[in-house]
């Protein structure tokens, strides 16, 4: 280690009369050299540090635009999205409106067939019940006639002779017949 301290300590003992050599004192040498790196760094550097920075300027510029863009058509979509959604809104409160007068009219149809089933049933009754009633009173006629007829027949045997006898049942039969053709 020493020997490479004695080789830097022997260069800058040189003569500095029209040769290249090391300074080493320190305070002098490192603003000369930090101005001529300095000085080397901005005239070389200044292109390429000035394209770099410009390529960032449009690249940032350029995100910027696209994030625009990006938002604007965000905002578009959003418009969009809340235009449909009011219009499905609209739609669904005329669909529940909609129903809810559907389902009212379909109430009163109901009601309205119910009722007229309710009064053809009624019907249906009134009419079967005056039918089992005229039948009821054929029914009691016919066997209050019939007893009648037998009574007197009873009467009449007993009472009459066999030609009188014929004539009567004849006569009977006859009105029988007539009765019946009234009654139906």
């Amino acid at each position: 280690m020493k020997n490479v301290t004695d080789s830097f300590v022997f260069l800058g003992h040189w003569p500095s009369a029209g040769s290249f050599g090391f300074n080493t004192d320190i305070l002098s040498t490192n603003l000369i050299n930090l101005s001529v790196v300095l000085g080397v760094l901005i005239f070389f550097g200044k292109g390429v540090l000035s394209d770099l920075l410009d390529n960032r300027k449009e690249r940032i510029l350029s995100t910027i635009r696209n994030s625009e863009e990006l938002r604007g058509k965000a905002i578009e979509q959003l418009e969009k999205a809340r235009a449909r959604l009011k219009k499905v809104e609209t739609e669904a409160d005329q669909f529940r409106v909609n129903g809810y007068s559907e389902i009212e009219r379909e109430k009163m149809n109901l009601i309205n067939s119910i009722y007229k089933t309710l009064e053809q049933l009624e019907n249906y009754k009134n009419e079967t019940i005056q039918f089992e009633q005229q039948k009821a009173i054929n029914q009691v006629r016919q066997r209050v006639f019939q007893q009648a007829l037998e009574g007197a027949l009873g009467t009449l045997n007993s009472c009459l002779n066999n030609e009188l006898h014929l004539r009567t049942i004849n006569a009977n039969i006859g009105m029988l017949g007539t009765m019946n053709e009234i009654t139906d």
